[in-house]
């Protein structure tokens, strides 16, 4: 056990290979709407389920995202130096920042992912996907089943085109900052594991800025680069926040995509409602972020203060750790009804989700997310309206063992199958 405190009652333990994200989530709704739990490494803080009170502390004045300032576990050495979750404190974003600094951090992102920005790569995603639906035909007439990974060469492939776009990232770097990546939001790894991976990152991280130190363009990381050399940001915050730009603007899109391709070809009759028009791709792509939404848990907010919720009944000390659960979120009752856990693209509720945030943190990113869904899922499903599951059920889906993002290893299709089922 930790030697942190822990506080009202023995806490429920997080399973950090996230065998059953949405089983954990209803038990922890059950106990109420936020919950004291054990994090990986045996760390406490608060599981938050219920939607009205994330809505709460998401905006209160006493509830912070910054761990250097606002977390005494962090600031008197509590935690352990090689806690594997540590480096989501250590980092310095806009996404761990508070007051001033997240002002001053989030500013030189906002050119990136004005409306008017996002709108304009409606063409190029459009391209970029009709590429990758090429790609993914020679990859299964090549294989000898026929059988092609949608999550690696669809799912993952074209937010992670998309993003290194955004930031300039020379093609010759896109497989050594793809690989930590997907190892890096892993809650399941050894400190060992952990400390190679933050130090890979630091590697490739010095050699992108390095790049374009000496050969700016016009993209996110040079923007990122001008505001350090202008004294705007520390070489940390610089680097830190490539790494979030990446991190966020992969992994939020690829579980997008990946749950609802699950979804769609497991109803086929809600695939239908979709092609022939009768409910738009907007709709499914607001169903598939409430159904299963792509951050799993967010981590972390602390409180500056002791806070009382009146409408719970629930006391948060000062000092204390907040993770925000969007998958329980996204499937109350309350808000969902009783069969909030099935997916209905037909669901008037489907838009009263919180997957990208709610507040001064909302993702930056959501409406870019949200344009790559409703272009590339009907790209998919036109490309290919034979495309099967080569699995013989659900359950044979492994879950990435993430308590953060929320998708799956792989997900093994035939481009021609006999259905949409499952075969």
């Amino acid at each position: 056990m930790s030697s942190l405190p822990l506080r009202n009652h023995c806490p429920y333990t997080l399973d950090g290979s996230a065998s059953d994200i949405h089983g954990e989530a209803a038990a922890l709704r059950a106990m109420g709407p936020a919950t004291p739990v054990e994090l990986p490494g045996g760390v406490p803080a608060w599981s938050v389920t219920d939607p009205e009170l994330v809505r709460r502390l998401l905006v209160h004045p006493h509830v912070s995202m910054d761990a250097h300032q606002h977390w005494p576990a962090y600031l008197n050495g509590a935690l352990p130096a090689d806690w594997p979750l540590r480096i989501w404190v250590d980092i310095r974003t806009v996404q761990t920042a508070h007051g001033p600094d997240h002002k001053r951090l989030r500013q030189p992102l906002v050119p990136a992912f004005t409306a008017r920005r996002v709108r304009a790569l409606a063409s190029q995603i459009a391209d970029t996907a009709a590429a990758v639906l090429d790609d993914v035909a020679k990859v299964a007439a090549a294989a000898p089943d026929g059988v092609v990974d949608l999550r690696t060469h669809f799912a993952s492939r074209l937010p992670w085109l998309m993003v290194t776009e955004l930031l300039g990232l020379p093609e010759a770097m896109h497989d050594g900052f793809q690989r930590v990546n997907d190892t890096v939001f892993a809650t399941d790894l050894t400190a060992e594991q952990a400390a190679a991976n933050t130090a890979q990152a630091t590697q490739l991280l010095g050699a992108l800025i390095a790049v374009k130190t000496e050969h700016p363009g016009d993209d996110v990381t040079s923007a990122l680069v001008r505001a350090h050399r202008a004294g705007r940001l520390s070489e940390q915050e610089l680097a830190d926040s490539l790494w979030m730009m990446m991190g966020a603007g992969y992994g939020t899109t690829a579980a997008l995509l990946d749950h609802a391709v699950v979804n769609l070809l497991t109803h086929p009759d809600q695939l239908d409602l979709a092609m022939s028009g009768r409910v738009g791709w907007d709709q499914v792509v607001e169903e598939s972020l409430r159904h299963q939404a792509p951050v799993a848990n967010f981590f972390f907010r602390f409180l500056t203060e002791d806070l009382h919720d009146e409408a719970t009944g629930l006391t948060f000390a000062q000092g204390d750790a907040l993770v925000i659960n969007y998958a329980a979120v996204g499937r109350d009752p309350g808000v969902h009804g009783t069969d909030a856990h099935v997916f209905d693209v037909t669901r008037p509720t489907a838009r009263k989700h919180l997957a990208f945030g709610h507040g001064p943190h909302y993702c930056m990113g959501a409406e870019l997310a949200r344009l790559e869904g409703r272009i590339a899922l009907p790209a998919l499903f036109s490309r290919y309206p034979g495309l099967a599951f080569a699995v013989a059920a659900p359950d044979r889906l492994t879950p990435l063992p993430s308590l953060i993002f929320n998708g799956h290893r792989e997900l093994p299709v035939r481009l021609e199958g006999t259905s949409n089922r499952w075969t």
